[in-house]
């Protein structure tokens, strides 16, 4: 299996998780090779099995430059995706102390949503998707964060058995 991950990472803590991702799949004997948007032509992505997109979270929604890549994105129909992106943590409410429900959370926070809606126009097919908190406006991540990319590993090892 061979894997191509793309993201977008304004501080760093995409990026992190890109590594981390490629070092645990090369640890499952999976090819991955990463590249920051920057560096690929969308409509000029080598062939792979799965495609995983990045992207942190910027008011709620993908950055700009990566919902550009993913709407000028030429892969056949069909194609295998996942999502792998960096949000915000939410945060509780300034007024009351407490902490957003997940359809609060959901109203403001679109990241995967967006991404997800224009890859599934170009008809491919996700597979799975994940998130990874980032605790300040510039990182770092979340405690924890490398578990929860050893989970989204494990779960992307599952969907690609036979």
């Amino acid at each position: 299996m061979k894997i191509a991950y793309y993201h977008a990472s304004k501080f760093g803590n995409g990026a992190a998780v890109a590594k981390e991702f490629e070092r645990a799949m090369t640890a499952k004997g999976v090819a991955v090779d990463v590249h920051h948007i920057r560096e690929a032509d969308p409509r000029a992505l080598p062939a792979a099995d799965l495609y995983v997109f990045s992207s942190p979270g910027r008011m709620g929604r993908p950055l700009g430059r990566a919902r550009r890549f993913l709407q000028h994105v030429e892969l056949p129909a069909g194609t295998r995706y996942a999502l792998l992106t960096t949000e915000g943590a939410p945060q509780p409410d300034k007024k009351t102390g407490e902490m957003r429900t997940a359809e609060e959370i959901a109203r403001w926070q679109k990241v995967r949503p967006i991404m997800t809606e224009l890859l599934d126009a170009k008809g491919m097919t996700k597979v799975a998707e994940g998130c990874v908190y980032v605790t300040g406006m510039k990182g770092p991540l979340e405690d924890g964060w490398q578990a929860k990319v050893d989970t989204f590993v494990d779960t992307l090892a599952t969907a690609s058995a036979p």
